[in-house]
């Protein structure tokens, strides 16, 4: 096992900015950059076509910038340049994390008929008041050509968590100035604003959320995922979602080991689900924690009709909306019940709650075999922070784990970390040493659970009173989401959960489910049992068993 420190890093901060970084609510802005400048940008759509055209809505202090476009893949490749082009500043609503930035479009970028399929960084770059230049990140998905693709992989990269979490202007589904008081997070966020610093583009030393210290007894938790944000000007959730942290790991392990791969979004698994049918194998990587239920709708058809999903993926949580033509994301969350309109005027089975509200009566478990209420976090903050870094393995003999050499009871990715920062798990029980879903678990027939470890809803700990310190909302939304109240009696039943691996067949397709966000994690440090159990996936899916 690799040695940790026992030491947070330090980035410089006061304690009272470790406090702040750690606790309070900062964001990317118009105008956050002062004298010295700045330059956004954001485009109409997440994805385009070869030979699409592509409006490009920036807003700049500068009165012109360069733009580079490079495919960001196995290997980087650019495809596009070009300087000088024309830029004004654009005034943008107080609100336009909720309504869009309505800028006018300053530039249109043809995407080339030769350009293949996959995610596409744009690099925007002006001159500042001080001489040194200002710049802004952005992504665009190219899709692939109509039409059947033997052999090859369809990625659905985790829009609706990029949206969920995208700080720029002030609200996402988890913080905010909306509201009476400027204080609340929006169930409504837009699509027609710029991605937060951090989700697009990453330095390597960037953290990740899972604490890689080791962390000795009676340590105070810290984040320093947060406080690194803060210090070096990211956005606050840079971590927990985005092309950066999840999805590109995936995509350049897959191209770089050999396999062909091609990139779609979620909104067009939500608008145009018969993409999938050209492919027999669909992956989801990362922190994809909130679909609609056109989404689920897609992939379910898909597997019933004999398709391969394998999940490297976690966090199956929200049940989502789209309005305005997809232009914008409806999520209530935790005030569903009492806010979301559907629940007094509409078809409740589409209330923007958890997937395991009784009153939607479609569980993550009917799709993906684990639910999100069974499993949630580990190895961060107060949540099991000295737990399992790898996944317990029950079932080593499984084909997945085939050339892996894994025995029973081994940890699966411990020293790369891809155990947590939340998970999905299972109800379940253990007969003869290994794991079961439980009776009442809902799992569909004949899952068998590979791997079981243990995941938390409620950071606690016996030693330590400060409240403040630890978080039991996850907790007590649970409680009041299942047992009818968030009752110390309820929270008990429903706080301790479990990550696990499992697979099932459902239809004429298969389902393999690894629910880690940091299994990317695993590919991203080149964890050779991480790979090798990736890789017997992918190629059973795709035929080369």
């Amino acid at each position: 096992m690799t040695k940790l420190s026992n030491q947070f890093p330090d980035f410089g901060l006061t304690p009272e900015q470790v406090q702040f970084a750690d606790r309070g609510h900062f964001y990317e802005r118009p105008g956050m950059d002062g004298a010295r400048g700045e330059i956004w940008c954001y485009s109409d759509r997440f994805s385009y076509r070869q030979g699409d055209a592509v409006r490009l809505q920036v807003s700049s202090t500068a009165h012109q910038f360069t733009i580079e476009v490079g495919r960001d893949g196995g290997t980087e490749m650019k495809v596009f340049e070009r300087s000088g082009i024309a830029a004004h500043w654009q005034e943008t609503p107080d609100q336009c994390s909720v309504e869009g930035c309505g800028w006018d479009t300053t530039f249109e970028l043809k995407i080339g008929q030769n350009w293949p399929s996959g995610g596409y960084r744009l690099k925007l770059t002006a001159e500042g008041s001080d001489g040194q230049p200002i710049i802004c990140h952005h992504i665009l998905i190219v899709l692939p050509q109509a039409g059947r693709k033997p052999g090859r992989i369809l990625q659905v990269a985790a829009t609706g968590t990029w949206l969920a979490y995208n700080t720029w202007g002030g609200s996402n589904h988890y913080d905010g100035i909306t509201g009476p008081a400027r204080d609340q997070y929006s169930p409504i966020v837009s699509t027609q604003r710029p991605w937060a610093r951090g989700f697009l583009v990453l330095p390597p030393d960037a953290p990740r959320v899972p604490l890689d210290i080791s962390t000795p007894p009676l340590t105070v938790p810290r984040f320093p995922h947060k406080e690194w944000a803060y210090a070096t000007g990211h956005s606050k959730k840079f971590a927990s979602a985005g092309w950066a942290s999840y999805d590109s790991h995936f995509f350049r392990f897959a191209e770089r080991a050999g396999y062909a791969v091609d990139l779609a979004s979620q909104h067009d698994l939500h608008f145009s689900p018969e993409i999938l049918f050209d492919y027999d194998c669909v992956v989801f990587a990362g922190h994809d924690e909130y679909w609609t239920w056109e989404m689920r709708d897609a992939v379910d058809a898909f597997v019933d009709q004999g398709g391969g999903v394998a999940r490297f993926a976690a966090n199956f949580m929200w049940q989502t909306r789209f309005e305005d033509e997809g232009r914008q994301q409806v999520c209530y969350k935790y005030r569903a019940r009492a806010e979301d309109p559907v629940y007094k005027n509409g078809d409740i089975t589409r209330a923007t709650n958890s997937w395991e509200a009784p009153e939607i009566g479609r569980p993550g478990v009917q799709t993906f075999g684990l639910n999100a209420t069974d499993g949630i976090y580990s190895g961060w903050g107060g949540f099991a922070p000295r737990g399992v870094r790898g996944f317990p393995i029950y079932r080593p003999e499984h084909w997945a784990f085939a050339g892996a050499g894994l025995f029973y009871g081994d940890l699966l990715g411990a020293e790369s970390h891809v155990y947590g920062y939340e998970v999905d798990g299972l109800d379940y029980e253990i007969r003869g040493g290994l794991p079961y879903p439980s009776p009442t678990s809902g799992a569909p027939e004949g899952l068998e659970v590979l791997a079981v470890g243990m995941a938390t809803l409620v950071g606690e700990c016996a030693d330590f009173c400060e409240a403040a310190i630890f978080s039991d909302q996850d907790g007590r939304f649970v409680a009041e989401l299942l047992c009818g109240e968030a009752s110390s009696a309820n929270i008990d039943k429903v706080k301790r959960g479990s990550g696990m691996i499992v697979n099932f067949n459902r239809g004429k397709g298969e389902v393999f489910h690894a629910s880690s966000c940091e299994w990317v994690a695993g590919l991203l440090r080149q964890d050779a049992g991480v790979e090798r159990v990736t890789r017997n996936v992918l190629n059973r899916y795709l035929g080369r068993r």
